[in-house]
């Protein structure tokens, strides 16, 4: 079983966050072994139960044994109100509760309160690169993702199987199931327009267009997308500099596979070189280096910066109002000067910032104080 670099504390209570299919259940019943009660609320009688009766959860948990320390709650977004009871329990006891959830959406729905501190928050993303060590194919990544299950398919007919149950899973677990909205066929649409829309600038107005919806609809869906975990809105760099910048947010679906599964394209073989490719090559970066922060612990702010005159950087990375990093990313295997036009351009504008290309090649350069780097190699200087 391939190991993960997320550090999760053995002595204290945790949420741990994460899309459906990322591996959080597995990872806890690998970490926590032994002393350990599971209770899986996306299975339906145990949710019934506790849905009626959520303080049978408190009598349960009082009646348990001193060989139990810890306790999993599965997909906890399930029945909001059992925080209550877990709130009492790490009160008045030395139970350890892990709790996951698939969704944010229920919890701030309900007004349930995370336990105001005493428990810490993780997320858990698709495996990344190091995670796959040799395992890893850039290719495949690119076109099927890296959802474990969807990793641990050897044949690509069973992980574009696997992609598209997914997403029909999604909408009727995770959408339609849980009443996010009222009319399921308007968001089955959407979702395929904000997949074809992907790492592009969100147009609120066009989408409700296509969509036939108004554009506050549209709003909330790509909140119900991050609140499900199921893709981030990367904002608009709002800083001050010398041209008029949008201030328009781009999303990004949080794994390449289920992006193509929810547009439609899963099936269809991914060329190298394409624009799809490019999109899916950046993509796969800012994940990338977004992860590894996240699993770091470490408190960075992400954005992108465009002008109305058509430069663009792809990701800035700041720490409070400073920014840090600027990351231009490339899917080409060889580098070109142009490659950091839009990033001299900004050079003044920060100049305490750092300035990489990623790319697809294999050498290392550095070209007017811009870093050209293999773009494995450039994650692993950003985040170290």
């Amino acid at each position: 079983m391939l190991s993960r670099i997320i550090n999760l504390p053995k002595n204290h209570s945790f949420f741990l966050f994460g899309a459906r299919g990322t591996g959080k259940t597995q990872l806890l019943k690998r970490e926590f072994s032994e002393n350990t009660l599971y209770i899986d609320l996306l299975n339906l009688e145990t949710e019934a139960k506790y849905q009626l009766q959520p303080e049978s959860l408190y009598k349960e948990l009082s009646a348990v044994g001193k060989d139990i320390r810890y306790v999993v709650i599965d997909e906890i977004q399930k029945v909001p109100k059992l925080l209550d009871v877990v709130h009492r329990k790490i009160e008045e006891s030395d139970l350890l509760f892990l709790l996951t959830g698939s969704s944010a959406r229920k919890l701030k729905a309900g007004a349930a309160n995370l336990l105001a501190g005493r428990a810490f928050v993780f997320h858990l993303f698709p495996f990344t690169s190091l995670e796959l060590g040799d395992d890893f194919d850039l290719h495949s990544a690119l076109q099927y993702g890296c959802l474990p299950q969807s990793v641990n398919y050897d044949s690509p007919l069973d992980k574009r199987r696997f992609l598209k149950a997914y997403a029909n899973t999604y909408l009727k677990e995770e959408v339609w199931g849980e009443q996010l909205v009222r009319k399921i066929e308007p968001f089955r649409k959407f979702l395929q327009v904000a997949a074809q829309s992907h790492g592009q600038e969100v147009n609120y107005s066009k989408i409700s267009r296509d969509v036939g919806v108004d554009a506050n609809t549209i709003k909330n869906y790509y909140s119900i997308l991050e609140d499900t975990l199921l893709g981030f809105l990367l904002p608009a760099y709002n800083g001050s500099v010398r041209k008029q910048l949008k201030l328009t947010p781009k999303f990004y679906l949080f794994d390449t596979g289920v992006k193509r599964a929810m547009e439609g394209t899963v099936d269809f073989d991914l060329n190298h070189g394409s624009y799809e490719y490019g999109v899916l090559f950046e993509t796969l970066v800012i994940a990338e280096i977004q992860r590894y922060f996240a699993y770091q612990e470490k408190e960075y702010q992400f954005s992108y910066l465009a002008t109305d005159g058509g430069a663009e950087i792809d990701l800035l990375i700041s720490q409070g109002n400073k920014v840090k990093f600027l990351v231009e990313v490339k899917s080409a295997t060889s580098y070109r000067p142009e490659f950091i036009k839009h990033i001299k351009e900004f050079q003044k504008d920060f100049r305490e910032a750092k300035a990489f290309v990623l790319y697809n090649g294999v050498d290392s350069m550095l070209d007017e104080g811009v870093h050209i780097l293999p773009w494995k190699e450039g994650i692993a200087e950003i985040v170290r």
